[in-house]
């Protein structure tokens, strides 16, 4: 299925020309694995093609058994009355960014399939919606499907809305953290960085939906750098450790 026309990785090589020193700090313990396939594909020439080969594989892997799943539900009697959930953990990298793994704030690492059918919406059903959510809507979203009481101590809000309606106007940006004081907030259009010392990034998805040009330094985006800068959070836990002995 995937032979030598599958269709490989945007790549840059000045991709971190333009890079903060949070970014470069945070990113550059991984780095070692691209540099690796690197080599790798130098001493073995398509290892790199394979490697992207494999993940497409094991993607339509992934597919085929969630065909299985849903068929399997089709034959019992609650595939009428029964909500569907769809999400991952995580985006992957292949080498975008010099990166070649999850564990980063960019879009590839965070871009993850969120699909949502409730049997009793059949008006939309297939639709797709752009508009960026995180993984906080779940819990609130499952509660307003199902009818249940309001929880209010959670930090997350549902986004039953989009569900009934996916053009629906949505002002909350999606929210993303990896490790103490690193956070990402993505808009329709526009995902913002800021990292534990500081430094930031910040990319225009209508143009650059690569994410090769930083945009955080132009006086022209201050507004909406501060904007942004409003809804990254004050309280920062550190990371539990639980060393057993």
């Amino acid at each position: 299925m995937y032979d030598d026309r599958l269709k490989m990785p945007k790549l840059n090589e000045s991709d971190w020309d333009d890079l903060p020193s949070g970014a470069k700090k945070l990113m550059s313990k991984t780095k070692w694995f691209w540099r690796g396939m690197q080599k790798v594909d130098k001493s073995y020439p398509g290892s790199y093609r394979k490697f992207i080969q494999s993940y497409a594989a094991c993607s339509t892997f992934a597919d085929a058994s969630v065909k299985r799943l849903l068929d399997g539900l089709k034959r019992t009697p609650f595939a009428a009355n029964t909500i569907i959930i769809l999400w991952s953990d995580h985006g992957f990298h292949l080498g975008e960014k010099e990166h070649l793994e999850k564990f980063a704030l960019w879009e590839k690492a965070n871009h993850i399939p969120f699909i949502i059918v409730d049997p009793r919406e059949k008006n939309t059903h297939g639709k797709v919606c752009s508009q960026p959510i995180d993984m906080t809507t779940i819990f609130p979203t499952l509660i307003d499907l199902c009818a249940l009481p309001k929880y209010e101590a959670l930090h997350g809000k549902s986004a039953m809305e989009l569900v009934k309606n996916p053009e629906r106007e949505w002002k909350e940006p999606a929210f993303m953290t990896y490790g103490y004081k690193n956070h990402a907030l993505r808009s329709k259009r526009w995902r913002y960085i800021r990292y534990a010392d500081g430094s930031e990034e910040l990319y225009d998805h209508e143009s650059d939906p690569n994410e090769w040009l930083n945009l955080a330094s132009l006086p022209e985006h201050r507004e909406i750098i501060a904007e942004f800068r409003k809804s990254i959070p004050q309280d920062n836990a550190k990371a539990f450790r639980n060393i057993s002995h």
